[in-house]
């Protein structure tokens, strides 16, 4: 194996199951941010976290197919300081025929929600098993029940690794070989034509069993926000928190801006990805294909949030730079060659208007804002919560001075006629 194969390979599952951009940009930002966070409100129709800390209950529109295997749930809690007599209580059910004494373990340590180990025996990688571990409180804003139907159904279509089993603290599932994807990769239009293409086959997928689903994005965000934290214990923590974040009224007019504003694009709502980031895309370019990984935030949404949250993850992870947001020239040949996927996933004509393209072109550009907001207050919270070293608060600043920079320049884009 060369050193490029490794490191991709090694890379594949390195990225699986995580949400990864990497912290040394985040102390840079362009826009000024306004007022000290003041105490939580609940009012606005934004409901109350639950008080079990449970992710909030929220309506399931996803129904798993007939005929889908049934997902072993084992009594198993693997520590994720010392992961390896956890990991192998799984491997044992999962692996039978496989050694305890020959089991490899590698810990990746470069994602951010949660903990990844990749168990395999011998050195050429042909069987690896992944752990994941979930992060500490992630249940607060992850639907794990949600997860595993979204990975059912998604496997149900080819879209998706198999499910191996799920436990106590997390899941197991099959590594997909491929090349992961880089911020240059995406601009390819070779590329970004089979990720607009495997992107319509999601969206294209009925699993919804009669209801008329509906998006939980606005509940979701408002649930977010009723966690996000108004002080750290720790001083120049929180006087960053103060001097760099908004107040929680301001996020809570902006949120109530958003869900006025984008609601009328009357984008359609789809089963979406909803965290399509370079690192959870895998080329094969042997199969010229792709395949999307990390399901935990799947569910019905917005197709325009979809895609428009893709569109931010152009910005790169190991140096984010909003100006490799794609421009209007790129977006028209993505959004032509979706619209043309996902008509023909639909059985529909896949003749595609220059006005059909303009309309998705602004319903996109601005639900990109919501995709900003959503993962500034992820951060939030997770910078609260969560005990992976990574610079969450930083993260969270960084989305929130691109939410209000782009905010203008997508507000001044006119629907077509």
């Amino acid at each position: 194996m060369s050193k490029r194969e490794e490191n991709e390979s090694t890379n594949n599952y390195r990225r699986l199951g995580t949400r990864s951009p990497t912290p040394s940009p985040l102390h840079t930002h362009t826009h000024t941010q306004t007022n000290l966070p003041s105490p939580h409100s609940h009012s606005r129709g934004f409901a109350a976290p639950d008080p079990s800390g449970a992710c909030p209950a929220m309506a399931n529109y996803i129904h798993v197919p007939e005929g889908a295997p049934v997902v072993p749930k084992l009594n198993v809690t693997v520590d994720e300081h010392d992961h390896r007599p956890g990991a192998l209580q799984l491997i044992k059910e999962i692996r039978p025929n496989w050694k305890p004494t020959e089991v490899e373990m590698k810990s990746f340590t470069d994602g951010i929600t949660n903990k990844l180990i990749g168990c395999y025996i011998g050195s050429a990688l042909q069987d690896v098993v992944l752990v994941r571990i979930y992060g500490h409180k992630t249940e607060l804003f992850v639907d794990r029940e949600n997860e595993v139907k979204s990975f059912l159904v998604l496997q149900a279509h080819r879209c998706a690794p198999h499910l191996y089993c799920t436990f106590n603290n997390g899941l197991c599932y099959q590594f997909l070989e491929g090349m992961v994807l880089e911020p240059e990769h995406i601009r390819n239009p070779g590329i970004f034509r089979l990720i607009a293409r495997q992107l319509a086959k999601y969206h294209a997928i009925h699993a919804h069993n009669g209801w008329v689903p509906q998006s939980d994005l606005w509940l979701k965000m408002g649930k977010f926000l009723s966690l996000v934290p108004t002080r750290f214990e720790d001083p120049a923590k929180n006087q960053r928190l103060i001097s760099a974040v908004p107040s929680v009224a301001c996020l809570q007019d902006e949120l109530v801006w958003l869900q006025h504003s984008l609601s009328q694009l009357a984008s359609p709502v789809v089963l979406c990805h909803n965290d399509l980031l370079c690192k959870n895309i895998i080329y094969r370019s042997a199969g010229g294909n792709v395949k999307f990984i990390d399901y935990e935030y799947a569910g019905y949404n917005y197709q325009a949030y979809d895609i428009g949250n893709h569109f931010n993850e152009f910005a790169g992870l190991n140096e984010v730079d909003y100006s490799l947001y794609p421009g209007r020239s790129l977006q028209l040949q993505w959004l032509k060659a979706y619209l043309e996927a996902y008509k023909e996933y639909k059985d529909q004509s896949t003749e595609v208007t220059d006005s059909e393209v303009e309309l998705l072109y602004v319903q996109v550009n601005r639900f990109a804002l919501a995709s900003h907001f959503f993962w500034a207050l992820w951060a939030l919270i997770q910078a609260q919560y969560s005990t992976i070293d990574f610079d969450f608060l930083g993260y969270a600043v960084l989305r929130f001075s691109q939410y209000f920079k782009m905010k203008p320049e997508v507000t001044a884009l006119s629907l077509p006629e």
